[in-house]
């Protein structure tokens, strides 16, 4: 029997793209090293017709942000009926919405920082929260455009109103949690190791910290108490289901244990397609969990479908 054709999807035109292109670039020499024809594929607004001519028997999605993570290129995958990694169109699109994948998680059980959803020219010399606080474009990732205002600034950032911003129109600011940066991924309806992250020489963990060698250190397992370890892992999966997810997602906290070990611990938001460089957590997670590289990205890849 011939191998299986897997056509690895990256690139494409989001902030994301050079995330996105290393991610695709492990992706497609891991699948060949466990015998798979690959083929790689930097998507362009052609992909429709790209894919349509060369027929892979499965496509891996290594796109990361707007076009990739949205619902856009899943919906694009179910009118071709080839089957896909990671999760379907609604789930993508849902989670790729900050506003509405938080109201999805809360009415779960899930526990979320209050925040409010407004216009960026809704701004103004006064605060729209009582600092500290984040402000977070809606539909963005990786950190791009996520601003930190400190209880001591007297007016919120002048970039955000700025015609430099290019992270949209309608941006969140939720309140600031203070504490620990927790992650947990999910592999199919299993919650894999919480691993810590804790930046290096950086305030928060912002693009460098994800993307750059020696960016942020990762500690897995957490050095945090097995019953908050446990409950990371917990809502991690509650949240992977409440958003209707398939294959990988990775969930987001904050723990701030500062002035008691139970604290309090705050779900951010869920990640559809995860890294997957060099440095990216949830390969990690699979490692501890005793899957290999290859073993995890063959998992993913048997287990693609269409209508997910």
């Amino acid at each position: 029997m011939s191998a299986k054709h897997v056509a690895v999807l990256m690139g494409g035109f989001s902030s994301e793209r050079p995330v996105s292109l290393s991610s695709g670039a492990a992706c497609a020499e891991a699948l060949e090293a466990v015998g798979y024809r690959v083929t790689r594929i930097d998507v362009d607004h052609d992909v429709a017709t790209v894919l349509a001519g060369l027929k892979p028997d499965v496509v891996f999605n290594a796109l990361h942000g707007p076009f990739g993570e949205d619902g856009k290129i899943q919906g694009i995958l179910e009118y071709l009926e080839i089957p896909y990694t990671h999760s379907g169109v609604l789930a993508s699109a849902l989670a790729m919405d900050k506003e509405q994948a938080k109201r999805v998680a809360k009415s779960q059980g899930v526990p979320v920082a209050e925040a409010r959803v407004m216009a960026r020219a809704d701004f103004t010399s006064a605060h729209p929260m009582k600092p500290p606080y984040v402000i977070k474009p809606v539909r963005e990732g990786s950190s791009f455009g996520v601003v930190i205002v400190q209880e001591d600034q007297s007016h919120p950032p002048q970039i955000v109103t700025s015609a430099e911003w290019k992270f949209g129109e309608t941006l969140m600011v939720e309140r600031y949690i203070h504490g620990r940066e927790l992650t947990c991924g999910v592999m199919g309806d299993v919650a894999l190791g919480v691993t810590e992250i804790v930046p290096q020489g950086h305030s928060f963990y912002d693009f460098d910290s994800k993307y750059v060698s020696g960016g942020s250190k990762h500690v897995i397992p957490a050095q945090i108490s097995p019953k908050i370890y446990q409950k990371v892992q917990t809502l991690a999966l509650k949240a992977h289901k409440a958003m209707g997810c398939r294959g990988v997602s990775r969930s987001d906290f904050r723990y701030d244990d500062r002035f008691s070990e139970e604290g309090e611990l705050i779900w951010l938001e869920i990640n559809t397609q995860p890294g997957m460089t060099p440095t990216s957590l949830v390969p990690e997670m699979a490692l501890h969990a005793g899957h290999s590289f290859g073993e995890f990205l063959t998992w993913m890849v048997e287990d693609a479908s269409c209508l997910r």
